[in-house]
């Protein structure tokens, strides 16, 4: 359990080393987030601190309603907070306007929802090269093609997300996450529209790419048994942070 509510940082964090670098790639300070309603307003998260150390896999789990998508659209810079601090991969997310925002995600983030979110006119492959299209890069296709093979999709370059099984196109979005290399890979619930099998398959190939990359991870999750495959696991409950601790 926290020694103190709200405050959450990693088992293995560190002060800045005597180099001065900082190993922590997501510091938040009284991070709040509140929405207007009828009522009045709805407080979704409530004070939170954190840090997550650069190359962690963390599992944060706790029931719906519970704040865990909201934070993750904060540190993905598609909200905004309502109050407090909070830095990702070295870049202040409440001082940058949306166009600064869009470059933060195009350089530092991966996301993998539910939903696969793909572009049902484009390609498995045109779907992966985009994010790299939109960062100039002029080996965006060769680039693309090694992501889908590296989750089994070599096969699969020239189909279309209607031609492909729900498996196929969660790892067509996986792919698409992980191609540039992301500093940060945030998923939501990857598995949820999944079989226990393809969901398994998918899951596999995630925590791998993961490993090779290097990446930080941050995996929401239902599944006890997936959240206990990140080294940590952070629980929340109503806006705040209730536990943290190894998986």
């Amino acid at each position: 359990m926290l020694d103190a509510p709200n405050a959450i940082r990693s088992p293995a964090a560190q002060p800045p080393g005597g180099d001065g670098r900082d190993t922590a790639l997501v510091r938040a300070s009284g991070l709040t987030f509140k929405v207007a309603a009828a009522g009045g307003e709805v407080n979704i998260l409530r004070g939170l601190d954190m840090e997550v150390q650069r190359g962690e896999a963390v599992g944060l789990v706790g029931p719906s309603g519970s704040g865990k998508t909201t934070l993750l659209m904060l540190l993905a810079g598609l909200e905004r907070p309502s109050g407090g601090s909070l830095s990702v991969a070295g870049a202040n997310l409440v001082r940058l306007d949306e166009d600064a925002l869009a470059r933060f995600r195009r350089d530092n983030l991966g996301i993998v929802f539910q939903s696969f979110h793909l572009v049902p006119t484009m390609t498995a492959l045109e779907n992966v090269a985009v994010p790299l299209e939109f960062a100039g890069r002029a080996d965006a296709f060769e680039r693309a093609e090694v992501a889908l093979a590296r989750v089994g999709l070599g096969h699969r370059l020239g189909h279309y997300p209607g031609q492909l099984s729900g498996g196929e196109q969660q790892r067509v979005a996986l792919a698409r996450a992980v191609v540039a290399e992301p500093s940060l890979l945030l998923a939501d619930e990857p598995t949820g529209n999944l079989d226990g099998a393809t969901g398994q398959k998918v899951m596999d190939l995630l925590f791998g790419l993961r490993e090779q990359l290097g990446t930080t991870l941050l995996l929401i999750t239902h599944d006890p048994v997936l959240a206990a495959r990140c080294g940590r696991q952070l629980r929340m409950a109503d806006g705040r942070f209730v536990a943290d601790g190894a998986a």
